[in-house]
């Protein structure tokens, strides 16, 4: 640590392919919503869930607390320094591919935060999303382009607690 920052040293592509064929990942996602209860959905750029249409979200890293990603990943992917929040659940996602042509899967433990987000999409950065778009919940469970793991957010019993208690 240093002036109570986490320093973090940057994996080489190589390794990080070895943990991502190797284990699970965790990580945050935003379920964005609008003050009229509409949700934000960004186009994704990268594998996996490339061309979906996606929440926002990110890894928690190495050395980093639950709070300090979610605050890392609020301001990189909303531009936000603090909102209201609520926790809707831990949730699995399962992907065939991964970041990298590589041939091996991607498993992530995904810790889903709902907020609220008053701003303009404008500002929002074009590097993990290259569109966004306003859904109602309708809408983006209905659209074949809204990718399945996004749909679980607005589905009953698609949280992996969930589905340990109901064993």
């Amino acid at each position: 640590m240093n002036n109570g920052k986490v320093i973090l040293p940057m994996l080489s592509e190589e390794t990080f392919k070895i943990i991502v064929a190797s284990t699970p990942l965790v990580s945050i996602d935003f379920v964005v919503r609008d003050l009229q209860g509409k949700i934000l959905l960004g186009k994704r750029v990268n594998r996996p869930a490339q061309g979906s249409w996606f929440v926002p979200g990110g890894r928690v890293l190495k050395g980093e607390s639950v709070e300090q990603a979610y605050s890392r990943l609020l301001k990189i992917e909303l531009g936000m320094d603090k909102t209201s929040s609520c926790f809707k659940g831990v949730y699995q996602h399962f992907y065939e591919d991964n970041f990298s042509e590589e041939p091996f899967t991607t498993h992530y433990i995904v810790l889903a935060y709902e907020v609220i987000f008053d701003g303009t999409t404008e500002s929002l950065p074009v590097v993990q999303h290259n569109d966004y778009h306003w859904f109602s919940e309708d809408m983006l469970l209905d659209d074949d382009d809204v990718h399945l793991h996004t749909k679980w957010y607005f589905q009953k019993d698609k949280q992996a607690d969930i589905l340990i208690t109901n064993l």
